[in-house]
């Protein structure tokens, strides 16, 4: 195997095994999107997600939701090589009663966690929800000379998250509210646990989100770290209507299973 040469590859690579160890020494998890999802949550926290790990609580921090909340081991591993108060042997408990590191992320429980999810719609529902706090904050408390509030929320959603009603609704609202801080990464990798998501989902999800009034991109290759930093550097510059963009990933990207419902986990 031939070790990785640069910054990016190392820090990647290392996201992808620490949430295989994780799921591994735990005997259960959910390895599939961790390692499917890897660049983009690494090029999201290393070089656009404003935050501070010695004060997770900082007001105007950007918010990340992990909406698909059964990708918890990404998140950790996120969490852990940030800086915040998460060390290896916490996530050596993943998934163990007491420990900060649960199957799904807990508000409250575990620092740098913004919001509980695992139900799945849920955590893009709490997103808008945060983008509308974000401006009432701002429209209350900025000045021309001052502005105190100007965080983003961004987050990443599964095939799963968008098939949900609370998030279809949730997404028109942002919409007609033109929630310009909203910031939605679809991990469009086609696996559902049963299977395909053919077997019950073939909706045009990008017209329906373009339908709801939200700016839409398109990245071809979620491994393409190029394709995905011009994506979120547009994603970052649209400030008047929220952006989706759909990125086509490989679930369990690199295994033996990938592409395929066992990867799921």
């Amino acid at each position: 195997m031939t070790l990785p040469t640069d910054r990016d590859a190392l820090a990647i690579s290392t996201l992808r095994f620490l949430a295989v160890d994780m799921v591994e020494a735990a005997k259960s998890g959910h390895p599939g999107a961790p390692l499917g999802l890897a660049p983009l949550a690494h090029l999201i926290w290393t070089r656009h997600l404003r935050f501070d790990p010695a004060d997770p609580a900082w007001p105007d921090r950007d918010r990340f939701v992990l909406s698909c909340g059964h990708a918890s081991a990404l998140l950790y591993g996120l969490l852990h090589l940030a800086g915040f108060d998460l060390p290896v042997a916490e996530l050596e408990r993943f998934r163990q009663l007491g420990s900060k590191t649960p199957g799904h992320p807990e508000r409250g429980h575990t620092p740098g966690v913004e919001t509980t999810t695992g139900p799945l719609g849920q955590g893009l529902a709490n997103a808008v929800g945060m983008a509308i706090a974000a401006g009432a904050l701002a429209d209350r408390f900025d000045r021309p000379d001052a502005p105190l509030f100007e965080h983003r929320v961004w987050v990443l959603a599964s095939d799963g998250d968008l098939m949900e009603g609370v998030s279809g609704e949730a997404s028109s609202l942002a919409g007609h509210l033109r929630l310009g801080r909203l910031k939605v990464f679809w991990d469009d990798n086609r696996i559902s646990i049963d299977g395909s998501t053919d077997l019950a989902f073939s909706e045009d999800v990008v017209a329906r989100y373009q339908a709801y009034g939200w700016r839409t991109l398109r990245v071809e290759d979620g491994n393409d770290l190029a394709a995905l930093e011009a994506a979120l550097a547009a994603a970052e510059a649209e400030r008047e209507r929220p952006v989706l963009v759909a990125v086509r990933t490989h679930i369990g990207y690199g295994s033996p299973k990938q592409d395929s419902a066992e990867a799921h986990g």
